[in-house]
């Protein structure tokens, strides 16, 4: 493996080395220098996508090009190429690669004991960030994969290594012939590498999640800004790294057009310009990927479509999956039509071939030419700020051109030659005939029916003796054909050679299979025409339209607010004025507008609720629902970590949750750790991205835990490493962290320079009262202690969540101010530390003043917490009204969001559901639920989109099975498990 000199000295070294080469010639002989130009004439030329000369002169020198135009003054000491009829367009970019570069291992010495600390020093203080990392020091040119990415069009790569959170800097590579190391380096350090996923060569834990993942990054930037300004004690070489590279460009790894919107928040919040290599889904929110301003770079590995010819394996495949085969070849046309640049990469693909197969899918949906060029040529060179070097062929920048018989992306195009620093590659050979077409043969007195098709350079063959196909083989090369068949009713091949002097009239030998010789001759009957073509990959399948979220039971149209008057209902209103009987409630902008009996429509649509019950949406405390992940477990605090970070809008259980009435929810941090993350508290607006479910200006909660998740009881006998591991130790924890935030707090007060801190900035916060607790608590000495932490330290907790020992000791919470109670209706024995649950906790809690709520911690149960409610009733004799509040109003208060949702009340947020019969009852229907006067679920559009999916589906794999039929590449059905999150997820046999 070579290894990169230091710059100053490399730049010494090069500087002897030229002018040593000039006085003093190598021992095999006279050095003598190439003075003389090379011109290609009468070209087509593609000085850039959108400079187009017809008939004009290219000429380079030195791997330079002199000048590109109609009138070029060509030197007498010139090599010239006539290219009459011929295209020549600069050779293409791909700024996403790993070319060439050593690829990181996971360390053979790995253990099953978790590391925790970093295991470098002088750099930072996590391993998997490591902006000092250089491609340059890590790369080996590879000579046959530089071969074939020459023969697919490309002459100059960014090669980076894909490992790692902060991955260091990309080197610009041409992929020449020559030897000289110093030639092929283009430029060191051109762009800094980012994604989420972790380094695989260090086993350092955090972080374990997606959330924790976008913290450091948060982090890394404030404390590389300390330590810029000279703040720091010690020398750190990682953060030197990171601030001498934040003037280049930043290349962030993606894959998702959630994971785009992600980056995309950090990008803003630190006034970056992140390029996006973002994934195949851009186009379903593309919206919101133009608001971002990013620019992208595309990989084109599109997906092949399943094999679902059998019709039981097709019900494995989900309908969003599909889809994406049937839609993501336009994901770049998408960008293009609304103006996002991009880039094109390989990056993604299994094998080299796939790109101009799916190059040509992308232009078949919609993918206009000229930008597909610019994203290969030009834009890729922008990003990297490389316009004037690469990427086009004005005077001065590298002599990199591809050389065609016609226009680069038509399919029955040729590329002749691709030519990089001025050092020629050839792809086919120019002088190579056409000789597609049909023939009659004639072979030792048979005739037979020749068709040759494919490409110039690699034709194959169809043979048929009067209507009976025959094996045969073709092969091309250097003007020689080579043709192998079984005659029919024989055995054996016969074998036809011979040279290509007139591709109408072939001609040569013929040994037949007992080694009779012979001659043969083909005239060609018909020649190969530009409409002939190959069933294979020819297949374009008729797009659905795309609905929001592109998945089942999306709305191919956003719903809008309504103003709606509801008649006749019985209303509960979860306030002092109780169950009112045959009630009108009026919804306007979003509000409920008034309340009382026989109330004029005002212009609003008017459902008859007769006969049936309106209540307020249901709030669920305690969630786990609409998460792309749930702890953090790397560290025994995360509260530098948000659970807004990582809301996944397209959860399917946000539409079934709506279907059981349910409008906000508050999704947790799970309980990995006893300081777990902030959560976010969202209304289910089925349908919209992720930042438009979270509440403005929401209360700021976050998730404690205590127990035996967060000691690891259960998690293996190796996680015996992180403290606390005993629940003297779960104390420790808080006191010492709270003492931390307390100094913290006072520094930041002081006026000094301080180290801003995530973690610290948010438990300061709890001690400021800015801040919420919601505690996962089970057992009665526990929850007194960190109530006695608390005041310690002066603040509240303010909900209990669980609390199944809640019964053994109402009156201490009550005493302590807690806020709220959140607990499950009728769960216990599920594990040791909930032996003692009952399912009369909730009524008891009740009964001496606190504020209860049940909560669902579970997918399935969340979308029926009605029922839930309904089970305390049964389990301690709460009236109706009261048990109905426990899933209203109560949590709204313990969310500080009374004001707004919880109840229906004159001026809340529209929150409603009409339910069918008694709200409690097991037989109750959710008919219709709103969010803020959008209707966001009905139960008889519900009904109708399973019969629209059903037709869908049949659809999708008609196309499929066609799909395949052609000739195109198809997968085994695959049933990807839905993933239902609880506190202890991620956790257990990490």
């Amino acid at each position: 493996m070579k290894k990169r000199l230091p710059l100053f000295l490399m730049a010494v070294l090069c500087s002897i080395t030229i002018y040593a080469q000039e006085y003093f010639p190598k021992n095999d002989g006279v050095r003598t220098t190439d003075n003389s130009y090379t011109a290609f004439t009468n070209a087509t030329i593609y000085v850039t996508p959108d400079r187009v000369i017809e008939g004009g002169t290219l000429l380079i020198h030195r791997g330079k090009v002199v000048a590109a135009g109609k009138k070029v003054s060509v030197p007498d000491n010139s090599l010239i190429t006539d290219l009459d009829g011929k295209y020549i367009y600069p050779s293409f970019i791909d700024i996403y690669s790993d070319f060439g570069v050593q690829k990181p291992s996971r360390p053979a010495s790995r253990g099953r004991t978790p590391q925790y600390d970093a295991s470098r020093k002088g750099y930072y203080w996590n391993d998997h960030v490591m902006p000092e990392k250089e491609a340059g020091d890590h790369f080996t040119f590879d000579n046959a994969r530089a071969r074939e990415l020459i023969k697919y069009g490309f002459g100059v790569v960014n090669t980076h290594v894909p490992d790692g959170i902060i991955r260091g800097t990309g080197m610009l590579v041409a992929l020449d012939s020559a030897d000289a190391y110093d030639q092929r380096i283009l430029q060191q350090n051109t762009a800094q590498h980012l994604s989420f996923s972790k380094s695989v060569a260090s086993a350092q834990n955090y972080p374990t999640s997606l959330m924790g993942a976008m913290a450091l990054i948060r982090q890394l930037y404030r404390d590389a800004e300390w330590y810029a300004g000279g703040h720091a004690d010690n020398r750190d070489l990682s953060l030197e790294a990171l601030v001498r590279n934040r003037t280049l460009p930043q290349i962030f790894e993606t894959g998702s057009y959630q994971n785009d919107l992600r980056a995309a928040k950090i990008a803003k919040e630190f006034g970056l310009e992140y390029i996006l290599k973002g994934g195949v889904d851009e186009y379903q929110r593309i919206d919101e990927i133009k608001a971002t301003g990013a620019r992208f770079i595309l990989p084109l590995n599109f997906p092949d479509a399943y094999d679902v010819t059998d019709p039981m394996l097709a019900q494995r495949v989900a309908l969003a999956d599909m889809r994406l085969w049937n839609q993501a070849p336009g994901n770049p046309a998408a960008l293009a039509a609304h103006g996002i640049p991009f880039a094109l990469t390989l990056n993604g693909l299994k094998n080299t071939s796939g790109f101009k197969t799916n190059l040509k899918r992308a232009i078949d949906y919609g993918l206009d030419k000229t930008t597909a060029l610019k994203a290969l040529t030009t834009v890729p060179a922008q990003l990297l700020g490389q316009a004037g070097h690469i990427g086009q062929l004005d005077k001065g920048s590298y002599a990199n051109f591809l050389i065609t018989s016609g226009d680069i992306f038509d399919e029955k195009t040729t590329l002749y030659e691709n030519w990089v620093l001025g050092q020629k590659h050839i792809i086919t050979d120019m002088g190579t005939r056409d000789i597609r077409g049909q023939y009659r043969l004639s072979v030792a007195g048979e005739e037979y029916t020749l068709t040759l098709k494919g490409s110039i350079e690699e034709p194959s063959a169809e043979l048929k003796s009067d209507t009976t196909a025959l094996k045969s083989k073709i092969t091309y090369k250097n003007g020689w054909i080579n043709l192998f068949f079984t005659p029919e009713d024989k055995e054996g091949f016969t074998r036809l050679t011979g040279k290509v002097k007139d591709e109408k009239q072939l001609e040569g030998k013929a040994i037949t299979a007992g080694g009779t010789e012979s001659r043969w001759t083909a005239a060609r009957q018909k020649p190969h025409t530009p409409g002939d073509k190959d069933k294979k990959d020819s297949f374009i399948p008729q797009r659905l339209p795309i609905t929001y979220p592109n998945k089942a039971y999306g709305f191919t149209r956003l719903p809008e607010t309504q103003s709606v008057l509801f008649k006749n209902a019985t209303v509960w209103t979860s306030e002092d004025t109780g169950i009112l009987e045959q009630t009108d409630v009026l919804v306007k902008n979003g509000r409920i507008a008034r309340i009382g009996k026989d109330l004029p429509a005002s212009g609003a649509t008017v459902i008859d609720a007769t006969g049936k019950h309106l209540t307020a949406g249901i709030i669920d405390e305690h969630s786990h629902i609409a998460a792309a992940s749930v702890n953090e477990s790397g560290h025994n605090s995360s509260a530098e970590v948000s659970m807004e970070d990582v809301i996944d809008a397209d959860d399917i259980n946000i539409y079934r949750n709506l279907s059981g009435g349910v409008t906000t929810i508050q999704v947790l941090h799970g309980s990995a750790n006893p300081i777990g993350g902030r959560s976010a508290i969202i209304k289910l607006k089925w349908g919209l991205p992720a930042d438009r479910l979270i509440y403005e200006n929401a209360p700021e909660f976050i998730k404690f835990a205590l127990g035996e998740n967060v000691k690891q009881s259960n998690w293996g006998s190796a996680q015996t490493v992180r403290f606390p591991q005993s629940r003297m130790g779960v104390e420790q924890v808080y006191a010492d962290y709270f003492q931390r935030a307390r100094e913290y707090a006072e520094a930041k007060e002081s006026g000094k320079p301080f180290r801003f801190d995530y973690e610290m900035e948010t438990l300061a916060e709890i001690l400021d009262g800015k801040r919420f607790i919601t505690c996962h608590s089970y057992v009665q000495s526990e929850i007194n202690m960190l109530m006695k932490v608390a005041e310690r330290f002066g603040f509240t907790v303010n909900t209990f969540t669980h609390i199944l020992e809640g019964y053994k000791l109402a009156d201490k919470m009550k005493a302590h101010g807690v806020l709220g109670a959140s607990t499950f209706s009728d769960w216990w024995g599920y594990k040791f530390e909930v032996n003692d649950a009952i399912p009369y906790n909730a009524a008891i809690m009740e009964s001496q003043g606190l504020n209860v709520a049940i909560n669902s911690d579970d997918a399935e149960m969340s979308r029926r917490l009605n029922q839930e409610a309904a089970k305390t009733v049964k389990y301690g004799g709460v009236p109706e009204e009261e048990a109905w509040k426990m899933i209203t109003i109560n949590p709204a208060k313990m969310l500080h969001l009374d004001h707004r949702t919880g109840s229906i009340k004159e001026g809340k947020d529209a929150d409603l559901v009409l339910w069918s019969d008694h709200p409690l009852s097991v037989y109750a229907v959710a008919e219709k639920t709103y969010i803020e006067g959008v209707p966001y679920y009905d139960y008889s559009l519900m009904q109708k989109a399973q019969q629209d999916m059903v037709r869908e589906r049949n659809t999708l794999i008609n196309q499929m099975i066609e799909a395949k039929n052609k000739g195109m590449k198809t997968r085994a059905p695959e049933q990807k498990a839905e993933k239902h999150f609880h506190c202890d997820t991620e956790v257990y046999g990490l």
